[in-house]
């Protein structure tokens, strides 16, 4: 990978951000590419996502937190929740120590710089399907675009057979790297 991972993050978390703060109040409630999510699960997924990273960074599983991350974590000030979350996520994945860490997640212990990698791709991903869930423009920065793509190639397996991801669909030869990017996810663009 070209860019450092942690800047990759940083910068997909900003453009999440800013598609969150174009969300109309009536587009709150809109379908997106994710089975069974409107806009705010999805926005309250990358929520989730950022708040259990400082805690898993530093050393915590899930244990430790029990149930404290689960449900609602928007509130009353869904944007004021993301820009706080993604603060300290951006902070936490930027500390030197975060990529040899050891992250202790539910199927087994990683190495922080897999972890932070982890939790870029999905930010990625959900960018693009927030953009399509509110009309935004879709496109992703093809620099990100091709780090998680060189990630996701070695990544994908295990994420299939975990069945996290969405079946691979069919693309075109000759078809973009975003547009391969997202198919190999499930994704339809």
């Amino acid at each position: 990978m070209t860019i450092d991972i942690r800047e990759a993050y940083r910068r997909t978390l900003d453009d999440f951000g800013a598609l969150v703060h174009r969300i109309r109040p009536e587009q709150w409630e809109n379908k997106t590419p994710c089975v069974d999510w409107d806009v705010r699960a999805l926005v309250n997924h990358v929520v989730g996502e950022n708040r259990w990273a400082p805690e898993l960074l530093a050393g915590r599983n899930v244990a430790d937190l029990g149930d404290a991350l689960d449900g609602d974590l928007l509130g009353d000030d869904p944007l004021k929740a993301f820009d706080t979350s993604a603060v300290a996520a951006a902070q936490a994945a930027g500390d030197e120590r975060s990529l040899t860490c050891v992250v202790h997640l539910s199927f087994g212990d990683v190495r922080g710089e897999e972890y932070i990698t982890e939790l870029f791709a999905d930010a990625l991903i959900h960018t693009w399907d927030l953009a399509r869930a509110i009309g935004a423009d879709e496109r992703l920065d093809p620099e990100l675009v091709e780090a998680c793509a060189a990630w996701f190639a070695r990544a994908e397996e295990g994420y299939r057979q975990a069945g996290v991801i969405g079946e691979q669909q069919p693309v075109a030869s000759g078809t973009d790297s975003q547009t391969r990017l997202l198919a190999s996810w499930g994704r339809r663009s």
